[in-house]
């Protein structure tokens, strides 16, 4: 009765990837000709999400299929039909994305730049004493191809979440959250050709205008109605130098205001720390830094873009927050793109299960 309820579930779990998730398999060269004891595609997906989703090592997967008669395969055979399954993961996720009202292509226009979205996050192997790494990845636009990622130590010097832990071309614009916002950061960045857009932590930088200091706090308090925006032009000091750049800023809804205010009160509470009265008027905005010359990328597009990222990485922080991150494959670089792809789709496919979840019927099938 266990089996045939969880092959049901399995079935219902199938509906809800994309339409053409068979086709995609041979056409992205992920199942070219018949595996050898793998069944079909169906079986190396399963497979998958048990390595992925449950953050079991290649060898408790293949030990608990081969119990389960999903299939008898080995360990390297399942790690090999992950590498060569990459281009299939990307493209699952894309289309995932789409579905959710994420248009990549019309969003990234053809322009003088690289659009590519930066993050760090930890990863801890299995078991009790399994040691604990910090991946940093970013991810360009619109092909949503990991271009780059690296491991280090999850503390020490040089490991944290900046800019300078990613190699930058002439025309990249890199994209990054608070954790980004730091002036060496951004500078780096502008030292080697590229262009930054990142979400500002207020308490990390100070701004000028020429050789005045400017206002943030007064400056934004002028934008008094939902999804207001302003811009306004900028110098950041470094430590040797002043970076211009500009300040896009929108006001969020009265919802979005109020969520946001309970969520720092709440974890001040919880640390036992006062708030300040300008941190609760900074949480009324959303406030992007960035480089890219004003005549060339509006205030409206740059907010756009910093969107886009903040979708792509809800995907993200599902899987950090609510799955095991598991076991990566340190090694072999197309291996550890393909477990990236592949936990990128398992954090989608967790929120498509979520918003239907209110509306499944008694039987429990998305048809």
């Amino acid at each position: 009765m266990e089996d045939k309820v969880i092959n049901e579930d399995w079935q219902a779990f199938l509906r809800m990837l994309p339409a053409n998730w068979r086709e995609l398999a041979r056409e992205t060269k992920a199942l070219t000709r018949k595996p050898k004891n793998f069944k079909n595609e169906e079986t190396m997906l399963r497979l998958f999400f048990l390595h992925l989703a449950n953050g079991y090592s290649l060898r408790e997967t293949i030990t608990r299929a081969k119990i389960a008669n999903i299939a008898d395969v080995t360990d390297v055979a399942l790690l090999k039909r992950l590498r060569s399954s990459e281009n299939w993961l990307k493209t699952l996720c894309i289309c995932l994305l789409r579905e959710k009202g994420v248009m990549l292509e019309s969003s990234v226009e053809k322009r003088s730049i690289s659009l590519r979205l930066v993050d760090g996050t930890i990863v801890k192997e299995p078991g009790q004493t399994g040691s604990r790494w910090r991946l940093h990845y970013s991810l360009s636009l619109p092909d949503l191809h990991c271009d780059y990622f690296k491991l280090t130590e999850a503390k020490g010097l040089d490991t944290g979440e900046s800019f300078k832990q990613f190699p930058i071309k002439k025309g990249d614009c890199i994209v990054g959250d608070r954790g980004y916002s730091t002036a060496q950061g951004i500078s780096y960045v502008r030292n080697k050709g590229g262009y930054s857009l990142v979400r500002v932590n207020t308490a990390a930088f100070d701004f000028y205008t020429d050789n005045e200091s400017f206002n943030l706090l007064e400056a934004v308090s002028h934008l008094k109605i939902a999804f207001q925006s302003g811009e306004w032009k900028v110098k950041l000091k470094t430590d040797d130098e002043l970076i211009d750049a500009r300040l896009c800023v929108i006001r969020k809804s009265a919802a979005s205001e109020e969520a946001e205010i309970k969520k720092i009160l709440k974890e001040a509470a919880k640390k036992k720390r006062q708030v300040k009265p300008e941190t609760l008027e900074y949480a009324k905005y959303i406030i992007i830094l960035t480089t890219l010359p004003a005549d060339k990328f509006n205030s409206r597009l740059v907010l756009e873009w910093y969107r886009l990222r903040w979708q792509i990485e809800l995907a993200i922080k599902r899987l950090k927050s609510l799955i095991n991150l598991g076991h990566l494959p340190k090694y072999d670089e197309q291996s550890s793109r393909a477990w990236l792809y592949g936990k990128m789709l398992v954090g989608l496919m967790v929120e498509k299960m979520m918003s239907y979840a209110g509306s499944f019927s008694p039987c429990g099938y998305y048809l």
